[in-house]
């Protein structure tokens, strides 16, 4: 898979829907921006939980995007190997899968 173009892909589809459902729109933006500001805990840490959400979900656009957060927020390769290894520990079979998928995302993005 090519993650740059999944994630123009995912964006340009996602379009229409933001105009045409402004209001929910802007209240998952608002939501996004707010659960994942510093806080507690860093942006990083919190976009490598997303991520493992992400990878427990099996949702490959948003492991595509919270790979490209964490990778803005700083996360190394190691910290995201680690990610995956505990949704493999909590998820089994298809965390190791998306698990890969997350891996190639974050070479790619990288």
């Amino acid at each position: 898979m090519n993650w740059k173009d999944e994630l123009r892909h995912t964006t340009g589809i996602l379009r229409p829907m933001r105009a045409e459902q402004a209001d929910t729109a802007k209240g998952f933006h608002a939501l996004h921006e707010a659960a994942l500001a510093p806080g507690a805990m860093a942006t990083k840490e919190k976009e490598l939980i997303a991520l493992a959400i992400a990878i427990s979900k099996q949702c490959t656009d948003c492991i595509g995007f919270h790979i490209k957060a964490a990778i803005h927020a700083g996360a190394s390769h190691d910290e995201v190997a680690e990610t995956v290894n505990v949704c493999v520990l909590m998820n089994g079979g298809p965390g190791y899968m998306y698990g890969a998928k997350a891996m190639e995302a974050f070479d790619q993005l990288a």
